[in-house]
């Protein structure tokens, strides 16, 4: 049972059929997470963003690296996104007050007693991997081992990749929970048709979770969206009904994954069709609320243009389907709080596997 689990700090729930309310666990600092795409970063600039709540600024030095500090100045408490970058260092909006990269006050403009400076700031590792710049909120110590190294298929020049990038009304767990549960078909059925999932495969580990689908066309037929991401790349002359295609979701914590195969045998290690990188930062200190960042790529087919010339298509048709994954899970979160507490009957097993990973890997709310 999950709670008698050493690595699990249960929350319990009354009255409810969950030994655990997940909504009350927060994202464990202690990994890195996405705050902005580099091309919003400009040289001798500074962003404010947050992470549950905690204020960080980042800023692009004249070295050309990005840094990351406590948003507020040690004087007033005024955020330093409001301030001037001078060199790889970044000087306060209000009395000027400066600190390095480190977080270590450096110069009061009127203050002569350069031996007596005031404490400085909290600092945090920040580096930028395809394209977007992720900050360390926890343990500095950790941050280089678990610095992701690739974010899917977003710097393969064999995909097409778009961004993806917006605001979630609610806790990140809903998030991962939604995409790894693939029943969820019906309620894209004005877009895709009715489909129905079949898992063949799961498996869990202590940071990870994944499970694999294949699917069935009940009823309707495939948008031009959904044909150019999976029919594209099936051999010429080839029929449908010869593949296997299959889907595989992944969460290995707090990122997900999500790459679909056609025509590949499970044993098999091709190139996916299609490969999504999702993650998934919070905001407020409640958690309700998380910026989704993310990167959808498309293999392109052995004509590459056609890729270019289809596109808005697959714009279009991706938008409509992680819209109506974004009003569900604020629904759910609407859910949630009038209810206050977690009372969701689950009954996937593979769900179950990824909430106990997503409890075991998070860290409970105080």
């Amino acid at each position: 049972m999950l709670e008698d689990s050493p690595t699990i700090v249960p929350i319990r729930v009354a009255n409810s059929p969950n030994a655990f309310d997940l909504r009350r666990v927060g994202a464990h600092p202690d990994y890195w997470y996405p705050v902005a795409w580099s091309t919003e970063l400009k040289e001798g600039k500074a962003l404010g963003r947050h992470f549950a709540a905690e204020p960080i600024v980042i800023y692009r030095g004249k070295s050309g690296q990005v840094f990351a500090l406590e948003d507020r100045c040690a004087h007033r408490q005024v955020p330093l996104s409001l301030g001037v970058v001078t060199g790889d260092e970044l000087k306060c909006h209000y009395h000027g007050w400066t600190y390095n990269c480190s977080g270590k006050c450096v110069g009061v403009p009127y203050f002569g007693g350069v031996d007596r400076l005031p404490n400085g700031i909290k600092s945090y590792p920040a580096r930028e991997v395809d394209g977007l710049i992720f900050v360390f909120p926890g343990n500095p110590d950790l941050a280089e081992s678990r610095l992701p190294k690739t974010l899917g298929s977003a710097a393969n020049k064999d995909y097409k990749t778009r961004r993806l990038n917006r605001e979630v009304a609610c806790h990140y767990t809903f998030m991962h929970e939604n995409l790894f549960d693939m029943n969820h078909q019906f309620m894209h059925r004005k877009n895709m048709g009715s489909i129905r999932a079949r898992c063949i495969g799961q498996g869990h580990g202590e940071n990870w979770a994944e499970v694999e689908y294949s699917f069935s066309r009940v009823e309707g037929r495939a948008s031009v969206g959904e044909t150019v991401i999976v029919d594209l790349m099936r051999k010429r002359g080839e029929a449908k009904k010869d593949f296997s295609d299959h889907m595989r979701i992944r969460t290995d914590y707090p990122n997900q994954s999500l790459k679909v195969w056609v025509g590949r045998d499970i044993k098999q290690t091709d190139d996916p069709v299609l490969d999504v990188w999702l993650g998934y930062t919070p905001l407020d200190a409640q958690q309700k609320t998380n910026r989704t960042y993310g990167y959808l790529s498309v293999k392109k087919p052995s004509l590459s243009g056609i890729i270019h010339a289809v596109w808005p298509f697959v714009t279009w048709f991706t938008e409509r389907i992680f819209q109506e994954d974004k009003e569900i899970v604020e629904f759910e979160q609407q859910a949630y709080d009038a209810q206050g507490t977690d009372w969701n009957n689950e009954v996937f097993p593979p769900l179950k596997d990824l909430r106990t990973v997503l409890a075991r890997c998070g860290e409970p709310m105080k």
